[in-house]
C-alpha cells in the first residue's frame, strides 16, 4: 500500500490557504488541508531579515502525488518561492491511511459541495 505524505507550506492569509486547499482537494491531489492561522514568522529573504504574519498549512496526500502536488501548489501559490516541505509518514493508523489514499484516487468527482461517486 502506498504511504501517506504530509506537505507543510505557508500562505500570506487564510483566504488564499483555504481557496488553494479547496482546489487541491477538488483535483484529488490532497484529501485534506489543515490551516493554522495567526502564525508570526521571522525569516531571511534576499539578504534581509523580515517579519510577517503568515498562515501555516499541512496538506494530507500520498507519496505518489508528491511531484504533481508540488507543481499544482507552486502554480497557484502567491509567493515567488513558496515553502513546500514533503514530510514522509513512517506510520499511520490503517483507517486514516486508507481514507487519504481513497480520497486522492482519480475518478471521483464532487457536485454541489458533496462528493459523488
Amino acid at each position: 500500500m502506498e504511504r501517506p505524505l504530509l506537505v507543510y507550506t505557508t500562505f500570506p492569509d487564510l483566504a488564499s490557504a483555504l481557496n488553494i486547499g479547496e482546489a487541491l482537494v477538488r483535483e484529488r491531489l490532497i484529501a485534506c488541508i489543515n490551516v493554522l492561522p495567526g502564525m508570526q514568522s521571522v525569516y531571511s529573504w534576499k539578504g534581509a531579515v523580515e517579519r510577517g504574519a503568515e498562515v501555516a498549512a499541512i496538506l494530507k496526500s500520498r507519496e505518489g502525488l508528491a511531484d504533481a502536488l508540488a507543481v499544482a501548489l507552486k502554480a497557484r501559490h502567491p509567493y515567488d518561492t513558496p515553502i513546500i516541505l514533503h514530510l514522509p509518514v513512517a506510520g499511520a493508523d490503517a483507517d486514516t491511511a486508507a481514507w487519504i489514499l481513497a480520497e486522492t484516487q482519480p475518478g471521483k468527482s464532487f457536485e454541489n459541495g458533496t462528493q459523488a461517486d
